[in-house]
């Protein structure tokens, strides 16, 4: 499998410099896009996690910042004579509830009691842009291709039982990851 994006740094759209029409309680939330290529013939579903670990230094913890699961390929529009034969739209995060309603998001960072952020699932249920307070960072885009959806997984699970249901898998995803920089 093969990830890439038409950029290397995030696009202000979908980061700390988005307009405010992009933005819900502050929190940038237009998703970028980007395309997955080179995937197992026998995978049926994506899941993918987006993070900072380079936020670590700063508040202590590698920050989520979108995490998807159970989406069924078969559901992405694509062309196998297109160059990249899955697409995933800009603003994905925000559309996908009514597009795929069987795949579900996972809280991020803003969930988090010792951020304060309200509780909108808007903001902590979906993608939340690149904010670094203090230079630049370098965001990990992880995904994941199984044959089978992921166990247990709702709407606003943890990263954490992400991880536990793809290490319960009787099979070996087709995975791969690349950074992406966020400017300060």
């Amino acid at each position: 499998m093969k990830i890439s994006a038409d950029f290397t740094v995030i696009p202000d759209a979908f980061a700390k410099a988005a307009a405010p029409e992009y933005r819900a309680g502050g929190v940038p939330v237009i998703s970028f896009p980007f395309y997955i290529d080179d995937v197992s013939p026998e995978a049926r579903y994506l899941h993918w996690e987006f993070t900072d670990p380079d936020s670590i230094p700063v508040c202590g913890f590698e920050w989520i910042h979108w995490s998807v699961a159970n989406l069924p390929i078969e559901a992405l529009m694509f062309d196998f004579n297109d160059s990249h034969a899955l697409a995933i739209p800009p603003d994905f995060s925000r559309q996908m509830p009514a597009m795929i309603p069987e795949a579900v998001q996972g809280r991020n960072s803003s969930a988090s009691k010792f951020v304060g952020r309200e509780n909108d699932p808007a903001v902590i249920m979906r993608y939340n842009g690149p904010q670094p307070p203090d230079k630049d960072h370098d965001y990990y885009l992880h995904v994941w291709a199984t044959k089978k959806p992921l166990p247990g997984l709702n709407q606003g699970f943890w990263l954490n039982e992400m991880h536990h249901a793809l290490r319960g898998l009787d099979e070996v995803p087709d995975q791969t990851g690349i950074f992406l920089t966020g400017e300060a």
